[in-house]
């Protein structure tokens, strides 16, 4: 999340930005159209709707999969396939607001997230969502890239430092409500009204944007770096796809091998690319620096470790112990909220303190509530993991306003937005990489242990992939009667068995976070050179 900012996050951000210069055709100020807040009022109203709509999600898949009839792969593409172009396109769509001017390419992209929440809301297959969510993070990333470079373009001094904390605080909030939100519309109305609520929200962002906000081009653009940008989404899609294929292809098939072979040449060229590009998307020579490395390693683990989760955890809420979408929207509740509260009070703390201490404290207590997550079993009620819950809250929010902080010391003076960018890049491919390879393991076991309780007389592939996609009740209702107890007992075995297998993963990816934070981010991160 991102996606799973923090209030502190936005400090230092974009420093680079004051020296834009403000081009429109009336050479106007914010002032002078109306008001010095509504730049501020119309990024804060965008940006909460684009990352809304990461968690929000997650509550609704369970009707999804029932109403579209999604497979487990559909349902892990809903929320890789906006991961993936959230991605992939946000370094080089805040090159296009740089060239372009801000205030239009931000506008299209609040348009593009609009339109495609409406396809996402009227699709009639998994499919057809999957492509309008992919659609959805090409728009969420053109806002996203380009927000902190309005604000820091358009406020100085105190005015600046307030409009960054009300953007931080927005970012927070809307992860922290998410679920309660997705929860709320999707009981109340249907899974489709959390792509419906987008568009009216979306068209007073607009509104604002086109009344109230001046047009913001950078004195000195830097080049688009397509093959850079090709190269790096080719690696990023085709990794993803054979990592969710690879359970149903076979991991030894032709199909798998070549599309994992080519994710990796295509990864390997990018690096040749990027290395040799006057003005590379991602500049290699920044993972030189320890801090750099480590920065980008807590973005990563505490997106894989936790956020990847959630697709599984509101799976077995809903599915196994068969609370409703507001039920588990407001059970995982105390992750976002603790998330949100810690996230200041872990911001004035680094502020004394070396990074590496809130960053491996914050992964290390999100470990630890993994690891009590697991004592989760078939006849356990959510209470269960109500302490895992809140620890894995509080990591998260130790993590996430350090986090943003880092982010812009580790890269050179100049480029503070570069750095932030990056970060985000990292936490999206966190998420997504992880959600992927999560399902492997997870339908994997899920088979396994369906045939060691069921044997051979059950169609075990079916049953497990209705298992994992969330519609238990369905193929139970299936079977012969006087074998539905059994079935669904083995069922649910077999599920909180993969999910257990989820947390220890999730818990090790935590700590190998913790001990690279440790040991990679230098006393205050700054170890740029510059």
């Amino acid at each position: 999340m991102t996606t799973e900012t923090g209030g502190h996050e936005v400090v230092g951000e974009h420093k680079d930005t004051q020296k834009d210069t403000h081009k429109d055709t009336g050479g106007t100020t914010a002032e002078e159209h109306g008001g010095k807040w509504w730049p501020l009022v119309a990024v804060c109203v965008a940006v909460f709707m684009l990352l809304l709509d990461i968690t929000v999600v997650n509550v609704a898949l369970p009707d999804i999969q029932r109403d579209l009839h999604a497979s487990f792969d559909s349902l892990q593409w809903v929320i890789d396939a906006y991961a993936l172009t959230l991605a992939a396109f946000q370094l080089i769509t805040g090159v296009l607001g740089d060239r372009l001017g801000r205030r239009s390419v931000f506008t299209t992209g609040v348009v593009v997230f609009a339109v495609s929440s409406l396809g996402c809301g009227l699709a009639g297959t998994a499919s057809w969502l999957d492509a309008f969510r992919a659609v959805q993070g090409i728009g969420g990333a053109i806002m996203f890239s380009n927000s902190l470079a309005i604000l820091g373009s358009t406020y100085t001094g105190r005015d600046r430092g307030t409009a960054f904390g009300i953007w931080g605080a927005t970012t927070g909030a809307s992860v922290a409500i998410g679920p309660l939100v997705g929860g709320a519309l999707t009981t109340g109305l249907g899974w489709r009204w959390i792509f419906f609520v987008n568009l009216p929200i979306a068209a007073a962002a607009v509104a604002i944007i086109v009344l109230r906000l001046p047009e913001i081009r950078p004195a000195r653009a830097r080049r688009l770096d397509i093959p850079g940008f090709v190269l790096f989404s080719a690696a990023l899609i085709l990794g993803i796809f054979g990592l969710i294929r690879g359970n149903d292809e076979g991991w030894g098939s032709a199909q798998i091998l070549t599309v994992l072979g080519a994710a990796a040449l295509a990864l390997a060229v990018f690096a040749v690319v990027e290395l040799r590009t006057d003005e590379p998307m991602l500049d290699l020579r920044f993972f030189r620096r320890a801090s750099f490395v480590g920065a980008q390693a807590a973005a990563f683990g505490v997106s894989a470790s936790m956020f990847g989760l959630f697709l599984y955890l509101t799976l077995y809420l809903q599915d196994v112990l068969g609370y409703s979408a507001l039920g588990a929207g407001l059970r995982l509740l105390p992750i976002s909220a603790l998330a949100f509260v810690a996230a200041p009070i872990a911001g004035k703390f680094s502020d004394r303190v070396p990074f590496r201490i809130p960053l491996g404290a914050g992964l290390l207590i999100v470990a630890v509530g993994l690891v009590l997550m697991t004592r989760v079993n078939a006849s356990s009620s959510w209470t269960v993991l109500l302490p895992g819950f809140l620890l894995a809250g509080v990591g998260i929010g130790m993590v996430n306003a350090p986090l943003g902080s880092l982010s812009t010391l580790v890269v050179p003076k100049d480029q503070p937005g570069v750095g932030a960018g990056i970060n985000n890049t990292f936490r999206q491919v966190g998420i997504a990489t992880a959600v992927a390879a999560y399902g492997s393991v997870f339908q994997s076991t899920i088979t396994s242990e369906l045939r060691t309780r069921l044997g051979d007389r059950m169609p075990i592939s079916k049953l497990s992939e209705a298992v994992s996609s969330g519609a238990l009740s369905t193929v139970v209702r299936q079977v012969p009667q006087q074998a539905r107890g059994r079935v669904r007992s083995a069922a649910e075995a077999a599920f909180v068995a993969g999910l257990d297998r989820l947390f220890v993963i999730g818990a090790v990816v935590a700590g190998v976070g913790a001990l690279l934070c440790v040991v990679l981010v230098s006393q205050r991160g700054d170890d740029r050179g510059d």
